[in-house]
């Protein structure tokens, strides 16, 4: 594991990118957000990256987009919903930095996720709660679990400061 990077996964609306956003600023490193590289790559959101091409195209942009942030340093990065997911991704990532779970409770994930589209993957409640079941295997193989559905994103960013500063 390398201190010099830290990936953020977890199931949607746990809390990601606004975790990436406040851990960068106090490590003073670049917080990156693989769904916002893939959406400005492609110049639409993802919503209509699954309409248009399907869950496969958008996950070898997700591959594609990992692959290309392998040789950043001191950056902290908000993976998708599903990209620790995929075995070969969450072996990079394994590898690659600390990997720090946001585990949101799946009440915490529907009351954050809106039914407004935005979320292809949310649109169908049971089938959501069924990946959030099936997802929660590879989560567990994270270097470090945080509890995302108490606390404030200052209360998360502290808890993996300190642990970051005791490795």
């Amino acid at each position: 594991m390398k201190a010099d990077k830290v990936y953020l996964v977890g199931f949607m609306g746990a809390g990601k990118s606004s975790v990436a956003r406040a851990l960068g600023k106090r490590l003073d490193w670049k917080a990156e957000d693989i769904d916002a590289r893939i959406e400005r790559a492609e110049r639409r959101d993802i919503p209509a990256i699954f309409r248009d091409h399907g869950e496969p195209y958008f996950r070898a942009k997700e591959r594609a987009a990992l692959i290309d942030l392998l040789p950043e340093r001191g950056v902290v990065i908000a993976s998708g919903g599903g990209t620790f997911a995929e075995a070969s991704n969450r072996e990079l990532m394994l590898r690659d930095g600390a990997v720090v779970w946001l585990d949101a409770p799946f009440e915490t994930v529907l009351r954050r996720v809106p039914l407004d589209g935005r979320r292809p993957l949310a649109a169908d409640r049971v089938g959501m709660e069924q990946l959030y079941t099936q997802r929660l295997a590879a989560y567990r193989q994270a270097h470090l679990r945080v509890d995302a559905g108490r606390g404030s994103v200052e209360e998360l960013v502290d808890h993996i400061m300190e642990w970051l500063e005791a490795t």
